[in-house]
């Protein structure tokens, strides 16, 4: 289905694709961002729980030690 334009109409197609090959470049690089910015939230979190989970367990023997010195002293 191959038509034939007329030439204004041809001009007003390119002019059209002009516009909108950067509408649609501008939403790909706001979806990158948008992945970057999910992905740096997920590791954050992801470090932020490792960093939780590490201060505990170095509280739990701490306070274990401190149990265990007291025992012996007493």
């Amino acid at each position: 289905m191959t038509e034939k334009y007329s030439i204004s109409r041809q001009k007003a197609e390119i002019a059209f694709n002009d516009i909108q090959t950067p509408f649609f470049g501008k939403e790909k690089a706001f979806d990158e961002l948008e992945a970057i910015t999910q992905n740096r939230e997920a590791k954050t979190l992801r470090l932020r729980q490792a960093r939780l989970e590490k201060e505990h367990s170095d509280r739990v023997s701490a306070t274990s030690a401190l149990v265990a010195k007291r025992k012996r002293t007493t």
